[in-house]
């Protein structure tokens, strides 16, 4: 058989990209936009069979971009989140998305409980002020996690690992999932959300997830963790919450615009934990990542299905156009 066409999206140079697919050898032809644009992704598209996606969400198969690729037959997301592809042109077109789930379950699952932690024992305040030359052993007051009250938001690997990881510093931990369960840590959205010390959110963004977090509704002096897409949490909510004192802090891996914008007003809030996306960036996830990704690109070349398909299409992916003369 021919070389399977693949266009790697990444935000890797030419060479870096092909030496990263040196595994697959002969069985695929790599490709990389010319430019990192828009233009030169839709320019590129046309004779792509397989697309490796840009783990940083700058370019994605929307709707478009499915349109200028007739060839098309898989497309591999080299991350657990799937932004910005358009998973019903996807498959509509025939083409299974896939993404790499659970490589970051316990990574981001341990940031959640570090950063809870960190705002619980004031961490970050502690020691600003022991490199001010303050000794404020008295005046930090902070805070125990044993004995809390959790509710974690979203029940898929991230949510189930923290839920473990909580439980096992002794706190007392409910979710809630958008499929109901009959499991006693089950519970609906609004005891969660507003009988939680700590809600800590970890459900994929989509249209039904989309401001589903409002702080004004969680519990007077509770704690928010955020692990999962900024804009799953209400943002005016949240920002009204801070101002108000409602909230007694907040822990933040991601924004609804990364980077986070040098104005933004949660810069201003010395009880918010600023972090840049980096709950799941680990050596552990990287190799685990790249190994996900290397088996489906390799199950695909080679005719067996794959794993993590997302949009409801087949595993089995197969060529649309074959060069008959080649074979």
């Amino acid at each position: 058989m021919t070389a399977w066409n693949l266009l790697a999206l990444p935000p890797l140079p030419e060479e870096s990209a092909r030496r990263l697919l040196a595994p697959l050898g002969d069985k695929v032809t790599v490709r990389v936009p010319a430019r990192r644009d828009r233009e030169a992704l839709l320019a590129a598209l046309p004779d792509a069979e397989i697309v490796l996606g840009d783990w940083t969400g700058a370019l994605v198969m929307d709707a478009e971009a499915v349109r200028a690729a007739p060839r098309l037959a898989f497309v591999q997301q080299p991350s657990v989140g799937v932004d910005g592809h358009d998973l019903g042109a996807l498959a509509a077109a025939g083409v299974p998305l896939a993404n790499t789930p659970g490589v970051s379950a316990v990574a981001v699952a341990e940031w959640c409980l570090a950063a809870t932690l960190a705002l619980l024992r004031k961490l970050v305040a502690g020691d600003a002020a022991v490199r001010a030359g303050e000794w404020p052993q008295q005046s930090l007051r902070p805070g125990e996690l044993h004995g809390s009250r959790v509710g974690v938001v979203g029940y898929g690997a991230i949510g189930a690992a923290a839920a473990g990881m909580f439980r096992a510093m002794g706190c007392e931990v409910s979710y809630w999932s958008r499929t109901p369960r009959q499991d006693p840590g089950f519970a609906d959205l609004e005891t969660v959300v507003g009988g939680s010390d700590v809600v800590v959110v970890a459900i994929a963004l989509s249209d039904e997830t989309r401001g589903l977090v409002d702080p004004r509704r969680m519990k007077q002096g509770s704690l928010l963790v955020n692990a999962a897409r900024g804009p799953i949490v209400d943002r005016d909510g949240l920002l009204a919450a801070l101002r108000e004192g409602h909230l007694a802090g907040a822990a933040l891996d991601v924004f609804e615009a990364e980077p986070l914008p040098s104005g933004d007003p949660l810069r201003e809030f010395p009880q918010v934990l600023l972090s840049p996306h980096v709950a799941g960036v680990t050596s552990g996830v990287t190799g685990r990542l790249i190994g996900a990704v290397f088996a489906n690109l390799a199950a695909a070349v080679e005719g067996r299905p794959i794993d993590g398909v997302v949009n409801g299409v087949s595993p089995q992916v197969s060529r649309k156009f074959t060069d008959t003369a080649a074979i």
